[in-house]
């Protein structure tokens, strides 16, 4: 079977979660309301199902291969690209000004998600794309948007973020690629960088390379990082294509996911250097290069929704198909499809409720950041850009470690013939492993929700989003409906089990860091599941209100259902792991280094 888009569940999350009538109220966004988003939401359905869709499974056969110092895709890919472009979806969330659609985060995370689902090795280029367009509309200057923007935004030219080297990790204070200033204002790039997303490919004129790298005499560690625009062609003054810069890519990856998808290892500077423009201004490149991670960031956590959606539709199809053994109830006197087993049921619920839940979550934040970006009052921005930021790591922290367990219990729903690999259940879950690395590790996301997001505030981001789940627990409490009762139930244990790993976070992060540390990632899964779950309270309400309206009744019982099963089966995980981080910190850390 193939892909199909959950636009009913996407456009449930954009009109009753996120409430994109608020968004089309703020500046920009006025014609961005539920029609255009409906509009779009289809169209974007019908190319990501027929075009984009039907290369996955060749790409994982026939993966990208690099020869000569040049590297061609899968078949199909540039063509895909190509249509990708001129139906403007590149530019789909970026300014008209540079040709885009100027369209909401809202809008354009429910977008990605289907790109990703379709294909998520074709869909890593135009996510790294988007991450060099937000870093040059924000610190490039004009002459660089002028040369650049409008050739990204439409998808002829395509961007890179080249942050690792292969002494330099996450640590980025490593980085020795350096940039020696020339009398025109231009630098020489010379180093290696290492794991660049289609750093090299067939499928655009030109790749714009965003580099990070030290000018001469900068100061030691991250302070001293600057970041360059480096094409892999020069620019003419007219924007036609010039010369071939010296950045050369000289092999790429072998992966255990996401084949497709060029790897690649960049040289600059082999044959007397790489001609870079600065960004912004130098030594402030790291905190450029976190626009992009930061937009990455999310957007890798996307990724996870899209590769468990895709892999919980192809479960469910099996599922459906596969007829073996009768049912413990009786029900049935011969074999039937194993949907009929309970334990079946309890993976395709757990993968339903895991995905949609992730989901709706990752929609609330976009809303935010939209409100963060465009609203007119500058309190709201401030506290919805609070709130974003806080969402991040979970967005992209909890949904990917999610799709690794959905994944994997897709797999398990196949039995043995999800482990042979042309049933194509195994490529979602080698796919989906590299979410959890790249982009920051899960480990790397839960030091952010500590460091920065909890222990930095004392814990007051925290409490006060917990306080705004406490109203939805109220309201689920105080409804007649039992499945209401039950949910806001499991929600306030889940609220109480955060609150007191956010005291021990916030009271101990100084004096105690390897206690708290040790219990980080354990901390931002809890998180990332108490905000998905009170989502899923959220959506129990307005299932309930609009079955009460009349309204696709069908639909709105399963919505019920779903947040029920999340309720009692995922939120529930909440309180042991409040026990295990507030409580299990010491044996985490106490073993004798000689004894491992």
């Amino acid at each position: 079977m193939s892909y199909v888009a959950p636009l009913k569940d996407m456009l449930f999350n954009i009109e009753h979660l996120a409430r994109i009538d608020q968004v089309a109220q703020m500046p920009g966004f006025e014609d961005a309301g539920m029609e255009t988003a409906q509009a779009v939401l289809e169209e974007c359905a019908k190319l990501n199902q027929d075009v984009i869709a039907p290369l996955n499974w060749e790409g994982d056969k026939n993966p990208s291969a690099f020869a000569n110092g040049a590297v061609k895709t899968t078949p199909g890919f540039k063509e895909a690209f190509k249509q990708y472009g001129e139906g403007g979806w590149q530019g789909l969330q970026h300014p008209t000004d540079f040709g885009g659609q100027g369209l909401p985060k809202t809008i354009g995370a429910a977008c990605g998600e289907m790109l990703n689902s379709a294909n998520m090795s074709f869909a890593l280029c135009p996510l790294l794309t988007d991450g060099a367009i937000e870093a040059l509309l924000t610190a490039g200057s004009d002459d660089l948007k002028n040369i650049y923007l409008e050739k990204l935004i439409s998808g002829e030219w395509t961007g890179t973020m080249n942050l690792t080297e292969p002494q330099a990790g996450s640590d980025l204070a490593l980085v020795r690629t350096r940039a020696e200033p020339l009398p025109d204002g231009t630098y020489k790039v010379f180093g290696t960088k290492i794991y660049i997303t289609y750093g090299e490919h067939d499928m655009a004129d030109n790749i714009v390379h965003l580099v990070l790298a030290r000018v001469q005499g900068a100061p030691e560690g991250v302070k001293g990082i600057s970041l360059f625009v480096v094409p892999k062609f020069m620019v003419n003054g007219d924007g036609s294509l010039g010369n071939r810069n010296d950045v050369h890519c000289v092999s790429i990856e072998h992966k255990m996911g996401i084949k497709a998808s060029p790897t690649a290892v960049l040289q600059y500077g082999d044959n007397g250097g790489a001609i870079g423009f600065l960004v912004g201004e130098e030594n402030r490149g790291l905190e450029y290069m976190f626009i992009m991670m930061n937009a990455a960031r999310y957007a890798v956590g996307v990724q996870g929704i899209a590769i468990a959606e895709r892999s919980y539709q192809k479960a469910v199809q099996y599922a459906k198909d596969r007829v073996q053994s009768r049912p413990v109830d009786g029900s049935m006197n011969t074999s039937a499809p194993i949907i009929h087993h309970p334990d079946v049921k309890r993976m395709l619920m757990t993968m339903r409720a895991s995905t949609e839940g992730c989901r709706a979550l990752a929609t609330v934040a976009a809303a935010a950041y939209d409100a963060a970006h465009h609203h007119p009052d500058a309190e709201v921005r401030k506290q919805n850009a609070l709130f974003y930021e806080f969402m991040v790591p979970l967005v992209k922290g909890y949904s990917t470690e999610m799709s690794l367990e959905v994944t994997s219990l897709g797999i398990q729903v196949h039995g043995g013939m999800g482990f042979i690999e042309e049933t194509g259940a195994a490529q979602y879950y080698r796919d989906a492993k590299i979410l959890t690395i790249y982009e920051g590790t899960t480990a790397i996301q839960a030091n952010d929700l500590v460091g920065r997001k909890t222990a930095r505030d004392g814990g007051q981001t925290a409490k006060a989003l917990a306080g705004q789940v406490e109203q939805t627990e109220n309201e689920l409490l105080t409804n007649a409906h039992a499945d209401a009762q039950a949910v806001g139930r499991r929600l306030k244990a889940a609220r109480l089990a955060f609150l007191d790993v956010v005291h021990f976070v916030a009271g101990n992060t100084k004096a105690n860091p390897n206690d708290v540390f040790a219990g980080s990632v354990p901390y931002l899964m809890l998180t990332g599941n108490l905000m998905a779950g009170w989502q899923m309270g959220r959506a129990l309400l307005v299932a309930l209100s609009q079955i009460e309206q009349g309204n696709d009744k069908a639909f709105m019982e399963a919505k019920i259902t779903t947040a029920r099963f999340y309720a009692d089966h995922l939120l529930s995980r909440a309180p042991g792991l409040r026990d295990s981080i507030v409580e299990g910190a010491k044996c985490v850390t106490e073993l004798a280094l000689e004894a491992f």
